[in-house]
């Protein structure tokens, strides 16, 4: 099964990403952004079993897993909202115009 199912929608003003991370809670899931992506990780811890107890069939998933976007280099961490709710993480990326580079060539006269 694939893990962390998401769907990205576009707005007039911003993307707003929704990741489906049923069985996990909200302190066991990180945002980071560096270099312009950001990067979602959650994990999940296994519970103990009792010493008697085996598994017959064992579908989910239990560890750590992580996927990142980019979303541009000119966003900070304060410009990202984030909520999770019911199992899906709602995450609101604002639209930055792009700063554009002027070229490091300079010119020279000619007298």
């Amino acid at each position: 099964p694939a893990l962390m199912k998401t769907d990205i929608k576009e707005k007039n003003d911003k993307y707003i990403i929704e990741m489906d991370l049923p069985g996990y809670e909200k302190e066991n899931i990180n945002l980071s952004l560096e270099d312009g992506y950001l990067e979602i990780s959650a994990s999940v811890v296994k519970e103990n079993n009792d010493d008697d107890e085996k598994f017959v069939r064992q579908e989910r998933y239990y560890g750590e897993c992580s996927r990142s976007f980019y979303v541009g280099e000119d966003l900070t961490e304060e410009d990202i909202h984030a909520e999770f709710k019911n199992g899906i993480l709602k995450i609101e990326v604002p639209k930055k115009e792009e700063t554009k580079k002027l070229p490091k060539t300079k010119t020279i006269e000619i007298e």
